[in-house]
């Protein structure tokens, strides 16, 4: 029996919600349809795919390797953003696809809204009820299916140069109005220096957002209604577009040459981020031991955070081992030597902030904090998942939301970037067959 054709799903969509189309679209793709053993049927161990672009995860799967007989896992690094997710949808539609995929949560719904992912509801839905807090499951699960198990939680922090903060004579900023005093004062003292950069791209205006209180994206009945140039996002756009026309920060894409080449010779002396962000600036700056330190992200008033990034585990369509995946994917966010491979990895370790409490504390025990003169990163970072704040959705269109509000903003800044991108969702979701509420 073959998949519904794209027509088929697009009549569907008009009426349905999401998950329903998503799960109409799948077909004979699903796990009760399709499933898969943990062991080969010749007896021979089965051979899963595995691509990502995560620290420490080539580490982890040796470690996987290393201690399965029945599963072995072949693992691919990919790029992260656009440029992987081009590969992953591209494997899928020619039927090349891997069996386990790292997929942001921002791209959850958009992956599963096109018939991409296997949903993983009797495989792994009770893993995630019972293994990760609500917030987090919320970004992978949605009308009654779960499409994707959790690894890491993203809340923001601030990374910033202790010694320079020192030596500029500047209070590390708890609240968004101190943290453009501090910019000036940074600037006044060196001008050559910057509190840290703004890229004009989604991902960040999204986080920060977020912080403020934005809901981008919500679902009423089987509609989706977008919001992303509503107040608190206008407010952060505004705040930011200050910084920039007044030259505060940088325009530095993050992982750009320009980007590394400020943070190490010190003229970039603060980053946002997220947990995450440390093991590359481990890895990055060795040289720069002891000096860095990291707080909450500032605020407005209230302390308060978004979540910037966050991936998790997805089982592609194609996939004919479903259950060894579902097997492999428990394994990686569960288990606790899966955590210490990617911490000690020696070319590219981890320091992302698991989902789940206990790999938490196994990732706080592994990863050596002299980098940040003792501080604990993972006793800060956790603490700031309470501050998150709750309600945000990821709409079914993020990929080309966020390519119009970069390309947008980058011409006529960051409050036309919101613009463009309202339209861009509203116009999106429509030509994918979805309904848009009005």
């Amino acid at each position: 029996m073959k998949s519904p054709s794209s027509r088929a799903c697009g009549a569907v969509a008009a009426a349905l919600s999401l998950a329903i189309l998503a799960s109409a679209c799948a077909g004979p793709d699903s796990p009760a349809a399709s499933g898969g053993n943990a062991a080969a049927n010749d007896g021979k161990p089965v051979t899963l795919t595995y691509w990502t672009w995560t620290s420490g995860a080539e580490a982890a799967t040796a470690e996987f390797n290393r201690t399965h007989t029945d599963i072995q896992v072949r693992f691919s690094q990919i790029p992260g953003g656009p440029d992987g997710y081009s590969k992953i949808s591209n494997a899928i539609k020619a039927g090349d696809a891997p069996d386990v995929a790292t997929v942001e949560y921002s791209m959850v719904p958009e992956f599963a809204s096109q018939g991409y992912l296997k949903d993983l509801t009797a495989s792994s839905g009770e893993l995630v009820r019972e293994n990760f807090p609500a917030g987090v499951q919320n970004l992978v699960t949605f009308g009654g299916k779960t499409w994707s198990v959790p690894f890491d939680a993203t809340p923001q922090v601030y990374f910033y140069r202790k010694d320079l903060f020192e030596k500029y004579g500047v209070n590390v900023p708890t609240t968004w109005a101190e943290y453009r005093v501090a910019a000036e004062r940074i600037k006044a003292a060196d001008p050559a220096a910057r509190i840290g950069s703004f890229p004009t791209d989604a991902p960040l205006q999204a986080t920060l957002s977020w912080q403020a209180g934005a809901k981008w994206f919500r679902v009423e009945g089987d509609a989706w209604k977008p919001a992303i140039d509503d107040a608190p996002s206008q407010k952060v756009a505004a705040f930011w577009q200050g910084m920039l026309d007044d030259d505060l920060v940088f325009r530095h894409g993050a992982g750009t040459p320009e980007e590394s080449k400020s943070r190490a010779d010190g003229t970039s002396v603060g980053v946002i981020g997220a947990s995450w962000s440390a093991g590359g600036m481990v890895a990055a700056m060795p040289d720069l031991k002891g000096k860095w330190g990291v707080a909450p992200i500032p605020h407005w008033g209230t302390p308060a955070s978004g979540m910037y990034g966050g991936t998790s585990f997805a089982v592609t369509k194609g996939s004919e081992h479903a259950e060894a995946a579902a097997e492999f994917v428990k394994w990686m966010t569960t288990d606790p030597a899966s955590m210490r491979a990617r911490i000690g990895a020696l070319k590219s370790p981890s320091s992302a902030l698991p989902a789940n409490t206990a790999m938490a504390e196994v990732a706080a025990r592994a990863f050596d904090t002299s980098y940040f003169g003792g501080q604990d990163l993972y006793a800060l970072t956790g603490a700031q998942i309470a501050t998150i704040v709750p309600g945000w959705t990821w709409g079914p269109v993020w990929g080309k939301v966020g390519a119009d509000f970069k390309d947008e903003a980058a011409r006529g800044g960051l409050a036309g970037g919101l613009v463009k991108a309202q339209e861009s969702a509203a116009a999106a979701i429509t030509s994918r067959g979805l309904k848009l509420a009005r």
